[in-house]
């Protein structure tokens, strides 16, 4: 597994840019003091709430057609079909390969199974990976709220924030392999949040729903995003495909002014890691697979440093972006300085 790690990792271990002085930074190109410049920036939760809708949109429609007997969006987010095309959760897929390979009924998977695989597979790769986390789990929206709660309780120094090191996922990846192929059972779906959260909007609470509350109490009182930075096998399948999606969160290191305050919003801070002064390698990055594409980094961007773009096949490969500067409305070419 090294060489996927020396490969995601692979421009942190380039020697950093200079970090830039004053005088080159945006707000100070303008003519502003940074007080200025960040106070003139107006948050409109722009992304926030398209995710927001969307994410209830999708989990309504799984309701809607199971009360109506509609063939929309049929299933659970485990398992479902969409106008008849099925659609399979890529961790759940692995799970089935893993036990049929052992039983040996690997060569009678059926059709639909390879479509719904498939189907996922693409969709997410193109979409970037974990952008179903924020933009259709049902149990980050609630571990999102208890976000809110835990930054209120930090802020009253109730409780103080703890971290793990984020490559502990890949540990509980292989771990929920291993136990399928040991007991020839789809363990992990019988602590999945996701699935339970689900499966009771869809057909009505259960007894599981306990576990899905005691894990979002941890996570408000013991380690922040616990289940998804640190556990869930599904986020981590979709970070693996994220890590060569096509698209990704831009960061352009002129228009940085080193403030910070996208990565104190992020939802997997370690991904904006180049923002960070005398931190980037490179004029142009790309978050990595474990951004969940949310955009609360973008809304909260005062100097647009931050916005969704296509990367291009050398940069997924290891190259640079290379691309013509793009000037401020009110900023004064350098030709035109001197």
């Amino acid at each position: 597994m090294s060489f996927i790690y020396d490969f995601i990792t692979r421009d942190k271990k380039r020697k950093p840019l200079p970090a830039k002085d004053r005088s080159n930074l945006p707000f100070a190109k303008l003519g502003f003091s940074f007080k200025e410049w960040h106070d003139s920036h107006i948050n409109t939760h722009k992304w926030r709430n398209r995710r927001w809708a969307f994410l209830i949109f999708i989990n309504v429609l799984f309701i809607v057609s199971f009360a109506f007997d509609l063939s929309v969006l049929e299933g659970s987010l485990s398992g479902s079909r969409l106008i008849g095309i099925y659609l399979m959760d890529p961790f759940n897929s692995a799970q089935e390969l893993v036990i049929d390979n052992r039983v040996g009924y690997l060569a009678i998977l059926t059709t639909n199974f390879w479509i719904g695989f498939f189907v996922i597979m693409t969709f997410y790769w193109l979409l970037g990976g974990r952008a179903f986390c924020s933009w259709v789990c049902p149990y980050h929206f609630f571990a999102e709220m208890g976000e809110k709660a835990r930054a209120y309780f930090i802020k009253k120094k109730k409780i103080r924030d703890k971290t793990y090191d984020v490559t502990v996922k890949y540990v509980f990846w292989v771990g929920f392999l291993l136990l399928a192929f040991l007991t020839k059972q789809l363990v992990f779906e019988n602590l999945n949040p996701v699935g339970i959260l689900s499966r009771s909007l869809i057909y009505g609470p259960g007894l599981a729903l306990i576990w899905v509350v005691a894990l979002l109490l941890y996570e408000v009182f013991g380690i922040k995003r616990f289940w998804c930075r640190y556990v869930c096998p599904i986020g981590t399948t979709y970070s693996i495909i994220g890590d060569v999606s096509p698209i990704g969160v831009k960061f352009d290191l002129d228009k940085c002014g080193y403030c910070t305050d996208c990565q104190d919003v992020c939802l997997v801070p370690h991904e904006l890691w180049f923002v960070k002064k005398g931190a980037a390698t490179k004029e142009v990055h790309f978050t990595g697979g474990d951004c969940t594409k949310c955009g609360l980094c973008i809304d909260v961007c005062y100097g647009e440093a931050l916005s969704f773009g296509f990367k291009a096949p050398s940069y997924i490969l290891g190259g640079e972006v290379k691309e013509e500067k793009e000037l401020h409305p009110l900023e004064v070419p350098d030709e035109e300085k001197k």
